[in-house]
């Protein structure tokens, strides 16, 4: 894992999010799991080695982030916002998240395979929450803060992870650092105020929920490509473009690679990108159109 501070240490270098933990004088804290069941059982060993995790706490509800839960389970409290408790793996008509994660085994963990229990199994042993709050909450680990700050946009439940000893910020997929941002299903005007009040925070470090580690200026640059995002939708609904035509034309897919494992589904990001903004700017609800599975490697 990257060494950030002498504290804070992160994994840019996997598929799924950058799972993250924090050396404290009381023991670590684990910010988001892996998705690779491989590389969940290695981190936890080797946070372990810092001491007794103290809490885990997750950013948000997507697989990427919690998968991972089902092999920290006992490790310590699990913590997270309402609004991830309550789309803890959830099965939508266009996501089986548990059929989602197992897609990446094959060719990003094979060894992982035989540490993936059935589905029964693995739902009753998940690693949901010890600890749901609302709003903001505060920890005092040892001699580290963690202020928990809901920052919602990407997820309803998203939450930004402030260490203010550490001049550092975990900001979950509120930022995609250098790789292409899926904005589907999320509320860009929420997102951009919840950039605003990251920003508003006195730090040096941030630890995106995708790609490399970086600092505040990038919260302009996240901020400024989704307003291009809208602008070039915009555009498009104004000139009359169908959502088939929108989703079709408008595309970022040379701005940004996707992040590590998921190449294939640049399309599939661009054209859902698109058709999301689409159904804002004429009011169209997702239900008038047929969802459709992320495609299959």
């Amino acid at each position: 894992m990257q060494q950030v501070t002498d504290r804070i240490f992160t994994d840019t270098t996997i598929r799924g999010c950058n799972p993250s933990f924090v050396k404290t004088s009381k023991g670590p804290v684990v910010i988001d799991t892996p998705q690779l069941p491989s590389k969940a059982v290695e981190m936890r060993r080797l946070v372990e080695e810092h001491g007794v995790i103290q809490y885990v706490i997750n950013t948000e509800h997507h697989v990427d982030h919690i998968f991972g839960n089902y092999w920290f389970k006992g490790a310590g409290p699990i913590i997270h916002h309402q609004g991830v408790h309550e789309r803890f793996m959830t099965v939508y008509p266009e996501l089986d998240p548990f059929e989602y994660a197992l897609e990446a085994l094959p060719t990003d963990d094979p060894g992982g395979v035989a540490l993936v229990p059935d589905r029964e199994t693995y739902y009753a042993n998940m690693g949901t929450a010890d600890i749901v709050f609302s709003g903001d909450v505060t920890l005092k680990v040892g001699d580290r803060t963690f202020n928990l700050l809901h920052t919602p946009g990407h997820t309803p439940g998203q939450v930004a992870v402030y260490v203010p000893e550490e001049r550092a910020v975990f900001t979950g997929d509120t930022v995609f650092s250098e790789c292409t941002t899926w904005l589907m299903t999320s509320n860009v005007d929420q997102w951009i105020a919840s950039i605003e009040r990251i920003l508003a925070l006195d730090f040096d470090h941030l630890m995106p929920g995708h790609g490399p580690v970086t600092n505040k200026a990038y919260l302009h640059t996240q901020v400024a490509f989704m307003l291009e995002w809208e602008a070039a939708v915009a555009v498009a609904v104004a000139k009359g473009w169908s959502r088939e035509e929108t989703m079709q034309r408008v595309s970022f897919a040379e701005r940004y690679p996707v992040d590590i494992g998921q190449e294939y589904m640049m399309e599939y990001i661009q054209t859902k990108n698109a058709g999301a903004l689409w159904d804002k700017y004429t009011r169209a609800t997702p239900t008038d159109y047929p969802a459709k599975e992320p495609p299959a490697r």
